[in-house]
């Protein structure tokens, strides 16, 4: 009698189920692009990883490149939350603000064995092929990511850590173009060593 009790009404719902069909293709899209990047990431490959149809990818999105952007703005706005974990963090010192960034995101790197990388930095690697429309949303990020680490210097600057003489916008630009080579280096060896030595080497800039 339980078994039959059981076997009646709908069956119970795996807790992995889609819930919501465009966020669970927004996650597969940040999934496929932060390892395979964009041209090498099938649709066909995607959509069939989640179980989604074609059908129910095209209500949400009009074809690859729009998914592509949609996937990117999200990357974006999460990365962003993350760096404000970090440089909006008072209960440090703005440059530990920086240095605990930097050791969070060699984490999440070594979470994933090294396989996945920063999408912006994927994507930028392939902009010669990539649609034009993504050329400008790449550098809107950077330059969204270089104003939060110019932000935590020019806070490192008054409160006394580095000298008021350093150009923190510039030196901000020259963190995302060096973290983003470490990102690389990172992957191709599976090691955290470049994410440290360039983390070491930029913070002794900062300090000379």
């Amino acid at each position: 009698m339980d078994n039959l009790k059981r076997r009646r009404g709908r069956p119970k719902i795996s807790q992995d189920a889609p819930a919501n069909t465009k966020a669970v293709l927004l996650r597969a899209g940040l999934t496929w692009l932060t390892t395979t990047g964009f041209n090498l990431s099938s649709l066909d490959n995607i959509l069939r990883s989640v179980q989604v149809p074609k059908g129910s990818f095209y209500h949400h999105f009009d074809n690859k490149e729009d998914f592509g952007l949609q996937v990117l703005d999200q990357y974006r706005r999460y990365f962003e939350n993350k760096l404000d974990r970090s440089l909006k963090n008072d209960s440090v010192a703005p440059l530990q603000r920086l240095k605990n960034f930097m050791a969070d995101a060699s984490t999440s790197m070594a979470r994933y064995d090294y396989r996945r990388g920063c999408l912006i930095g994927n994507l930028e690697v392939e902009v010669a092929t990539l649609p034009t429309a993504f050329h400008q949303a790449i550098i809107d990020t950077y330059h969204s990511w270089q104003n939060k680490v110019a932000g935590c210097l020019r806070l490192a600057q008054a409160q006394g850590e580095i000298s008021p003489d350093k150009e923190c916008q510039y030196l901000a630009e020259i963190f995302w173009i060096g973290w983003e080579g470490a990102v690389s280096r990172a992957r191709l060896v599976s090691s955290d060593i470049p994410l440290h030595q360039f983390g070491q080497f930029f913070l002794q800039q900062l300090l000379r």
